[in-house]
């Protein structure tokens, strides 16, 4: 029997440099299936409970993220992980360092 993939949301502000990234970085996993959003009203992708619902596994990239999905979805995410990855929003899409600091962070995960 072949276990299903574990659904990993990644989060950050705008939807457009980090969570992307982080999204297609891992888009490919074997072990996971992925999504990104973002908290902000004009982010590409807001985060809406459906993502809340969809994700086993959710990766914030800063403590602000993690604080603002609590007062968005509060006990919607009782029982979920949002686990706050510490990733600066210094990085450009696909940057190399952001790739870099995503597969050390997150490493056993794909």
């Amino acid at each position: 029997m072949i276990a299903a993939k574990k659904k990993v949301l990644f989060v950050c502000s705008q939807n457009k440099f980090r969570s992307r990234t982080a999204e297609e970085v891992f888009r490919n996993s074997d072990k996971i299936e992925v999504d990104s959003v973002g908290t902000e009203t004009d982010a590409v992708v807001v985060v809406e409970p459906d993502h809340i619902h969809w994700a086993d596994l959710i990766y914030v990239m800063e403590p602000r993220h993690k604080n603002k999905l609590k007062k968005m979805f509060g006990k919607l995410l009782d029982g979920k992980r949002v686990i706050v990855l510490g990733i600066p929003d210094i990085y450009e899409y696909m940057e190399s360092g952001l790739i870099e600091d995503l597969k050390k962070k997150l490493t056993g995960l794909y």
